[in-house]
């Protein structure tokens, strides 16, 4: 049984294995990406594409075909509330959910991957895999029998039941479900003109939205279908979907995709051992509301994406990586507590329930700080690493936007994925400083001035669009302390 060799192995080919696969290849590192399905499903199980992760995809030259065929959606629920969380106002070129089904993602981001070098080997299921200090051997099932691939890493991203996460021994700890929603991808004769949430007491729950082609998704809560067990027919969908709207069924028919989901909860204990990473649903399950699941999980193997390269090729220390569980972990626990409490909306149709619900539609119409603030964390421009330096300028660890920059702006200079130096300053920055920047890879780019209240004269922006580190010190002297202590190399 021949062994294939590569320097990561990228287990599972949804859109977090993809794009990770993509950022490696980016910076040539030899990547090798395996799939259990031989092909991609039919079926759409991630509908929106938030704000971030059009920055995302902007940042690396890859979301002009999304924002064309996509549907702009400037409004979406949070717990199934009437009041809408109004992404309007969000301080982002793409102030909006992006709806894009997931095939046709992972359709794109992996025509990216295999045009920047990877392999993709589909018809592989990994059954297991075993570490040392220099290389991770993993095994999988494939067309022909058992095979044998070895690696330096191995990334899983094989989804919430992750053979690469069991095999590694990380812990998965949370809940088992206890409710059940469902979902159908439908035709419907009479549909809401714009989408539509209803709630009618204890009824149920429903949410609609558009699908290409004409179709539609209904998803929702029925409290009185509640066994997981039952097969979800059209019949039950229908009746689920009237006890919601009141006895509409806005002319239902032709069910092509009919599930079930429960609302088990659960997230990695670590997001490294050794030479095993996890990222995406790996690492994180959660009740699907909201269309986040995905989003944080492109950004997870962003965030890991340029750390892993520079590792592998020795441009970094082994412990940058030890930086991914420390920025991601707590994103992914703010995702597991975010979804909880709109699970909570969605299912309570008791009369506290229900009056809780009635409380926070009306404040969210009365008070805008509220849904801007639900705004910005839903569409992941919130996130923020706190740094590890408590005397930091006030920048570190957030979201740069896409500033003006020389004869471009700040997401066209991320291209290439290197970190790009800002000079807010019109030249202050000493030629010493921007030759150490150059020999490390990183390009220096007049900017300014800075939008925000913030004082700053120069700012390093990480490949993945965050602030590395910024000085208020025009003179530059900051700038060629703080890259001699980088530990990064970019070039």
């Amino acid at each position: 049984m021949p062994e294939a060799e590569t320097d990561v192995i990228v287990v599972g080919a949804g859109p977090a294995g993809l794009w990770l696969a993509g950022e490696l290849r980016l910076a040539g590192v030899p990547t090798t990406v395996l799939e259990r399905a031989t092909e991609r499903g039919p079926f759409t199980r991630g509908l929106g594409v938030h704000a971030r992760t059009v920055e995302v995809l902007a940042m690396r030259g890859t979301a002009d075909v999304p924002l064309e065929y996509g549907r702009k959606v400037p409004q979406w629920h949070y717990g199934m509330l009437t009041a809408p969380i109004d992404f309007s106002g969000l301080d982002t070129a793409f102030p909006f959910v992006l709806g894009y089904p997931q095939p046709m993602l992972e359709d794109l981001l992996e025509r990216r991957a295999v045009e920047l070098g990877a392999t993709v080997r589909r018809g592989r299921a990994v059954t297991g895999l075993t570490q040392d200090g220099d290389t991770v051997r993993v095994t999988a099932d494939g067309p022909h029998g058992p095979e044998v691939f070895t690696a330096r890493y191995v990334a899983g991203c094989d989804g919430a039941g992750s053979t690469v996460r069991k095999a590694a021994g990380i812990g998965f700890p949370g809940t088992d479900a206890t409710l059940y929603g469902y979902l159908g991808d439908v035709t419907l004769d009479n549909p809401p003109e714009r989408g539509a949430v209803a709630v009618a007491g204890v009824g149920g729950a429903l949410i609609i939205a558009r699908l290409p082609g004409g179709r539609f998704r209904v998803a929702g809560f029925d409290p009185a279908a509640q066994d997981p067990d039952v097969p979800l027919t059209e019949d039950q969908l229908r009746a689920s979907v009237e006890a919601a709207a009141g006895g509409r069924d806005f002319g239902l028919h032709e069910a092509t995709w009919l599930s079930r989901f429960g609302n088990a909860t659960r997230q990695a204990d670590s997001y490294r051992v050794g030479r095993v990473l996890l990222a995406g649903d790996a690492a994180h399950m959660h009740w699907p509301t909201g269309g986040v699941g995905l989003n944080v999980g492109v950004q997870d193997a962003m965030n890991l994406g340029w750390k892993l390269a520079a590792v592998v090729q020795d441009r970094a220390s082994d412990g940058l990586l030890d930086s991914y569980h420390a920025e991601r972990h707590p994103v992914g626990a703010r995702l597991l507590t975010d979804t909880r409490a709109q699970t909570a909306l969605i299912t309570t149709f008791s009369a506290e329930g229900l009056a809780l619900r009635d409380m926070l539609a009306e404040l969210l119409g009365r008070i805008p700080a509220m849904g801007s603030q639900l705004a910005a964390e839903m569409s992941g421009l919130a996130v923020a690493y706190p740094p590890a330096d408590p005397g930091a300028h006030e920048l570190t660890g957030r979201r740069i936007p896409d500033l003006p920059a020389g004869d471009t702006s700040l997401f066209g200079l991320l291209a290439d994925a290197r970190p790009v130096l800002l000079d807010f300053t019109g030249g202050a920055v000493s030629v010493a400083a921007t030759r150490l920047a150059g020999d490390l890879g990183i390009s220096t780019h007049a900017a300014g001035p800075w939008p925000g209240p913030e004082k700053v004269a120069t700012a390093l922006v990480r490949p993945d669009g965050y602030c590395w580190w910024a000085t208020e010190d025009p003179s530059g002297d900051h700038v060629l302390a703080a890259l001699g202590t980088l530990g990064v190399r970019f070039s």
